[in-house]
């Protein structure tokens, strides 16, 4: 009977902790894409720079006045060494984000940014010569695919945005690969991994956004009606994007590999959808066929890779790399899937 009661519980807390990840995934999208089309304020580097900061803020607050989580000791020479490379590649990842968000819709985005399991497993064969299964590139196949397909339907198709998705792509993977060599050791989970990057990333682009975008900011706030309600909106999302990090420390506890990996892809389609509803962006049919050849690859990529991950190796045989469960939290919201916003 108890068990039971466990299990009933154990489900509700799986379901829960999914429901609040989506809401807040797809919120901060569609409130950064609201930004960029509905006020005007076409801004990426700022948009993000507002991001880390409330990043930080919220991530001092959770761990220096909340205590929610006690705060991981690193010495000043780890802090340049490993924490400042892991935070540029990071910066990089949030804006490119962004900047594809300036240019194309939501679901198109969504859908080339599902292209971050190719690229990881390209990159890991490329540079670091991992071995991989070819069940794992096989299952790429329809994720490569549906992201052709996608692209050649797209109807809002913008060469920047897509350039700058593909490349937050690349940056993602560099991101993963990168968290288990230079934060090795350390245990981070997603609250201490934001306040340590977020302060480094808002360093590393308030200047390039004050340069290339200050002169902007300024006509904008001089012509644009309503700036308070706006500044609400854009602060708004900076906070909902640090409540995006902690709700993945939540559900990362409370699900499996498969099931997470799932809820990540099902995610992508709540996200797409919700889009539509909002911004009414046409979705022709066919790109809606290719951006669900991608999911279902996804889907796929993830359940082999589970599958692989729990044969035992033989003595000198290489294993597919894989990233032990105790390191998902290393860098917040990045695996294969987790690539949202800071």
């Amino acid at each position: 009977m108890e068990e039971g009661k466990f299990f009933q519980w154990s489900v509700f807390r799986s379901l829960l902790a999914i429901l609040q990840w989506w809401g807040f995934n797809v919120t901060v999208i569609i409130m950064n894409k609201w930004i960029f089309q509905k006020l005007d304020f076409k801004f990426p580097l700022s948009v993000s720079c507002v991001h880390f900061i409330c990043s930080a803020i919220g991530a001092y607050i959770a761990i220096k006045i909340l205590k929610i989580k006690p705060l991981i000791a690193v010495n000043s020479e780890d802090l340049w060494r490993r924490i400042f490379p892991m935070s540029f590649v990071f910066c990089i990842n949030i804006v490119l984000g962004n900047v594809s968000l300036r240019y194309i819709p939501v679901s198109f985005m969504q859908t080339i940014k599902s292209f971050t399991p190719a690229t990881t497993v390209v990159l890991q064969w490329l540079i670091w010569k991992k071995f991989f299964d070819w069940r794992i590139w096989s299952s790429l196949i329809p994720i490569v695919g549906g992201i052709l397909l996608t692209s050649v339907t797209e109807l809002s198709f913008n060469v920047f945005g897509f350039c700058a998705a593909l490349f937050g792509c690349l940056a993602t993977s560099t991101k993963t690969i990168l968290a288990e060599s230079l934060l090795h050791g350390f245990k981070f989970d997603s609250i201490n991994t934001v306040y340590y990057m977020a302060p480094f990333a808002t360093m590393i682009l308030a200047v390039p956004a004050l340069l290339l975008e200050g002169a902007g900011v300024v006509d904008w706030f001089q012509t644009h009606d309503n700036i308070i309600s706006a500044l609400v909106i854009i602060v708004s999302s900076g906070v909902l994007a640090f409540c995006l990090n902690f709700s993945i420390f939540y559900v990362i506890h409370s699900t499996t590999a498969v099931t997470f990996n799932v809820a990540g892809n099902l995610k992508v389609a709540v996200a797409v959808i919700v889009s539509w509803l909002v911004f009414k962006n046409p979705i022709p049919a066919m790109n809606a066929l290719g951006c669900g050849i991608t999911l279902i690859g996804c889907t796929f990529y993830g359940y082999v890779r589970h599958k692989l991950s729990q044969i035992p190796a033989a003595p000198g045989t290489p294993r597919t790399p894989r990233t032990p469960r105790s390191r998902m939290e290393m860098s917040p919201l990045v695996n294969d899937k987790l690539d949202d916003k800071v």
